[in-house]
C-alpha cells in the first residue's frame, strides 16, 4: 500500500509560499498546517501577515504563553495523522525552520549560537543586571536556572539564547532522545522551497510589505498589545520581527521612523537566516522565481513536461501526476 503524501513548503519570508500553498490546497483538496511561530498567537494579525485561508495551528496561544518546537511536533503529528486518515493531503507551510526540522528530523541537536539574540541579551543585562535575567530563565527553564548561579553571565546568556531562538528550553534539548518514528517512515514526503532568484527582489518585497502593514494599522495592533501587557519584554510573542521594534518605539526608546527601518532590517536578517537553513536542507526541491512570481529555475524540471511550465502551481501539480 502506497504511503500517504505529505507536502512541506518552505521559504524565506515574503517569498510567495502562502499564495502557492493556498493554490495547491485548492487544487489538491489539501489542508494547510501553519509552520510559523508568530501565527500561533492571538492578536498578532497584521504584523504576522495572518492569512485569510484556513490553516491549522493559527490563533492557538495567547501572547504571554510559550509555544515550543516540541509543542509543534506533537500538534502536527496528530493533525497529519487525522488529515491523512480522512483521505486528504496535509500541506505544511511556513518559515519557522526549527519547527520543520523538529518535525521532519527530530529534536536532537541544540541550536547554534545566534549573535543577534546574544547581543540583545547582553544589552538587557547591562541595563537590568544578570540576576534579573536569571529570574527570567527561572520562569522559562527552571531546571537550567537551578543549576546556574545568578551571576554566571555566560551560562545564563547561552540558556536564554537557546530558548529565545528555538522556543525550547536548554534542559529539554539536553534531555531529548534521538527520534525513532520520523514522518518519512509513515508518509511520502515532498519538500519544496520557493524563493525569488534575485535576492534584491526579496528585499524589495520585504520593505513594501512592511510599509503596507503599517498602513493597515500595524502600530495600533502593537499598541493594543503594549497596553494590555505593559513593558514585559520577555513575552514569547515579541520574538516576532516587527513587533519587537514597534514595542521599542512605544516604550519611548526610538522614534517611529527608526522602528520601521529596524523592523525592515530585522525582517531581511530573518530571511537571510531562513535561507542559510534552506541551503543545508536535505532532500529539498527548489522553485526559483522572478519578480512576477514565474518559475525561472527548478530542480523539479525532470518531471514530465515541466521545462515549459512557468506557473509554480502547475509545476508542482505536474510533478505529482
Amino acid at each position: 500500500m502506497a504511503k500517504p503524501l505529505l507536502i512541506c513548503l518552505l521559504g524565506p519570508t515574503a517569498s510567495g509560499k502562502t499564495d502557492l500553498a493556498v493554490s495547491l490546497a485548492q487544487a489538491l483538496d489539501a489542508e494547510l498546517i501553519s509552520v510559523d511561530s508568530a501565527l500561533v498567537y492571538r492578536g498578532l494579525d497584521i504584523g504576522s501577515a495572518k492569512p485569510d485561508f484556513p490553516h491549522h495551528l493559527v490563533d492557538i496561544r495567547d501572547p504571554q504563553e510559550v509555544y515550543s518546537a516540541a509543542d509543534f511536533v506533537g500538534d502536527t503529528s496528530a493533525l497529519v495523522a487525522d488529515i491523512t486518515a480522512r483521505g486528504k493531503t496535509p500541506l505544511l507551510v511556513g518559515g519557522t525552520m526549527l519547527y520543520f526540522k523538529a518535525y521532519l528530523q527530530g529534536l536532537s541537536e541544540m541550536p547554534a549560537a545566534d549573535p543577534e539574540i546574544r547581543a540583545e541579551i547582553e544589552a538587557e543585562a547591562r541595563k537590568a543586571g544578570w540576576p534579573r535575567l536569571h529570574s527570567e530563565l527561572a520562569r522559562v527553564d527552571p531546571l537550567s536556572a537551578e543549576r546556574i548561579h545568578p551571576n554566571h553571565s555566560q551560562r545564563i546568556g547561552r540558556a536564554l539564547e537557546v530558548f529565545r531562538s528555538s522556543g525550547v528550553s536548554m534542559s529539554t534539548w539536553q534531555q531529548a532522545e534521538p527520534p525513532h518514528d520520523l514522518p518519512s517512515k509513515r508518509y511520502r514526503v515532498l519538500q519544496l522551497a520557493i524563493c525569488p532568484q534575485d535576492r534584491g527582489v526579496l528585499h524589495e518585497r520585504i520593505a513594501k510589505r512592511f510599509h503596507q502593514m503599517m498602513a493597515q494599522g500595524f502600530l495600533e495592533e502593537v499598541r493594543c498589545l503594549y497596553q494590555e501587557y505593559g513593558e514585559h519584554r520577555d513575552l514569547p510573542a515579541l520574538r516576532a520581527v516587527g513587533y519587537r521594534q514597534l514595542w521599542q518605539h512605544l516604550s519611548g526608546e526610538i522614534q517611529l521612523e527608526e522602528a520601521v527601518e529596524r523592523g525592515i532590517a530585522a525582517t531581511r536578517q530573518l530571511a537571510k537566516r531562513q535561507l542559510t537553513w534552506l541551503r543545508k536542507w536535505p532532500d529539498l526541491q527548489w522553485i526559483c522565481t522572478d519578480d512576477a512570481g514565474n518559475v525561472v529555475e527548478t530542480t523539479l524540471s525532470h518531471s514530465r513536461g515541466a521545462d515549459s511550465l512557468r506557473n509554480p502551481v502547475d509545476l508542482v501539480l505536474n510533478y505529482l501526476t
